[in-house]
């Protein structure tokens, strides 16, 4: 088995344990309804975070993160713009494992999803 693979399986695991976790501190049990919530707020908060880090990495954000430096710099510390980083150039995180994640955990919580609304009819 591929060793990405293995990694890949592994996170995944974790990340549905968390939900488990915390669907049992925050309702002092594990029912189907819980688990569908708090998977959503973790899928949100993943494929939310990719994509603030796509709109990083395409430069979006890179002239007013070098205005901000520039009008906050002064005194001696005053740089001219060309010398300031962009902020694309300083976010390195890569947002694909956050989406991957993201995207099969929320496949996972729609699977549960339709597997509620099953048990109810």
């Amino acid at each position: 088995m591929n060793p990405r693979f293995k990694k890949k399986i592994v996170v995944l695991g974790l990340t549905q344990l968390l939900i488990v976790i915390i669907s049992f501190i925050s309702n002092k049990d594990i029912s189907l309804l819980s688990y569908i919530n708090i998977s959503f707020y973790i899928s949100s908060l993943l494929l939310l975070t990719s994509l603030l880090l796509y709109t990083i990495h395409s430069g979006f954000y890179d002239v007013i993160g070098k205005s901000f430096n520039l009008a906050f710099s002064r005194g001696e510390n005053k740089r001219k713009l060309e010398e300031i980083p962009a902020l694309s150039e300083l976010i390195t995180i890569d947002q694909k494992p956050l989406l991957f994640y993201g995207l099969v955990n929320g496949l996972l919580m729609l699977g549960a999803l339709c597997l509620y609304y099953y048990l109810q009819t």
